[in-house]
């Protein structure tokens, strides 16, 4: 712009006699006063002119992006620019008998030039962010870490033009002193750097997504990932605290993700019945009749049983004691009776393992261990369905005779072993 043009005021002023430095004063805040209007009419006709295209073109869009522009006030933000740059264009011409406010004008502007570039690539990163968690294929990935990692650069990139800025220098310069002091930037940005390099690793092997359920031991975790940024991954756990997690930990250290059972068949069941020792015994005839009225193992006793008697008879068994030959156990009637059961059982899954085992005995008694899946995967109806079969369990040990084991919790059971 024409300097003269900013002048003209000025020699006006003088042609009326008043003095040179009274006559620059008064050119410039009437410059000054001029432009600002100006300045802030076009700032307002450009936000107008751009709302009125958003909405058009949000109109006639078939995603929904253009709507996270105008949520996060991007067109707002580039209406800036046009009158950003009228004024630096304008301070020479009005500063033209002011060198050192013209200097100081004119970095001011081009600091905040920087600044709104760097606000406009950040609210246009954080409405990519938002459209991108609407569209199924990317709303579990961390996002987030990479928005960040892009601003991390901007703002550097940013932070440096504005000391090549202020200090009159070239932003190579700054470069090459970056260079030279790398290892104090990779000191300071340590965990930038691997929280970066961990979300692209769990990113790509798929090791966590948003609304995984998580259980981190070493952190306390135990719920569902709310949140995967550059440093930290939030989890909500289910007594509705929130734990913080560093984001290199998920590939440096151990953790469970239970979203491969959340996608299968059933959730598993593996829970185990105490029986005391000495509850266990052979069954006598009288006890094996009784024992054939209970529905689930009635076909089960009468085969088996005629099958003993079958090889006690041919192999001339002696079964004056019982211990002598083949015999039915009320333990072995018990656990098939628990099969049967699982079997016959409407919210377990039959396509997946179904088990009842005896483990290895302990100092306590020996355990009956359960081992199926539920249908429903779910926590509560899980809860339900695994509290309801060993209801029945606990309920039906009596009928085969056999007892769960407890602590002693009185000196009853000294006297009345």
């Amino acid at each position: 712009m024409d300097k003269n043009l900013g002048r003209l005021l000025y020699n006006y002023l003088l042609e009326t006699g008043m003095g040179e430095d009274l006559a620059a004063y008064i050119n410039l805040f009437v410059l000054l006063i001029v432009v600002l209007i100006l300045v802030l009419f076009l700032d307002i006709l450009i936000w107008k002119i751009l709302r009125w295209l958003s909405v058009r073109l949000a109109r006639k869009s078939k995603n929904n992006f253009d709507n996270f522009l105008v949520a996060h006030r991007v067109p707002r933000y580039v209406a800036h620019i046009v009158p950003l740059t009228i004024l630096l264009e304008f301070v020479p011409v009005a500063f033209a008998d002011f060198d050192y406010a013209e200097g100081i004008a004119m970095k001011t502007l081009k600091i905040l030039f920087v600044l709104l570039t760097l606000i406009i690539f950040r609210k246009s990163f954080q409405s990519l962010n938002g459209y991108l968690k609407t569209l199924p294929k990317f709303r579990d990935k961390p996002i987030n870490s990479y928005v960040q990692v892009f601003m991390i650069f901007a703002w550097i990139i940013g932070i440096l033009t504005i000391f090549a800025i202020v200090t009159d220098t070239t932003v190579w310069k700054f470069f090459t002193a970056l260079g030279a002091a790398s290892a104090v930037v990779l000191l300071i940005f340590k965990d930038s750097i691997l929280g970066f390099v961990a979300s692209i690793q769990v990113t790509i092997n798929d090791m966590v997504r948003i609304g995984d359920w998580i259980s981190f031991e070493k952190y306390g975790a135990d719920g569902d990932v709310v949140e995967i940024s550059l440093a930290t991954v939030k989890v909500q756990n289910f007594d509705k605290t929130t734990t913080t997690i560093p984001t290199y930990a998920l590939i440096s250290d151990s953790f469970k993700n239970w979203r491969s059972m959340q996608d299968s068949g059933g959730r598993r069941i593996k829970r185990s019945l105490i029986i005391r020792q000495k509850s266990i015994r052979f069954l006598t005839e009288e006890e094996i009749e009784k024992l054939k009225k209970i529905q689930l193992v009635e076909a089960y006793i009468g085969t088996r049983n005629e099958q003993i008697r079958t090889y006690n008879k041919e192999n001339n068994i002696n079964k004056e004691l019982l211990v002598n030959g083949r015999n039915l156990t009320n333990f072995g009637v018990f656990r098939k009776y628990v099969t049967n059961y699982l079997e016959s059982h409407s919210a377990i899954n039959k396509d997946m393992t179904l088990m009842v085992r005896q483990l290895q005995p302990t100092s306590q008694g020996i355990p009956l261990e359960v081992y199926a899946f539920s249908s429903d995967k779910r926590w509560e109806n899980y809860e339900y369905v695994m509290a309801d079969i060993f209801d029945h369990l606990l309920a039906a040990l009596p009928y085969f005779s056999l007892e769960i084991y407890e602590l002693p919790v009185s000196l009853d059971h000294i006297h009345n072993p």
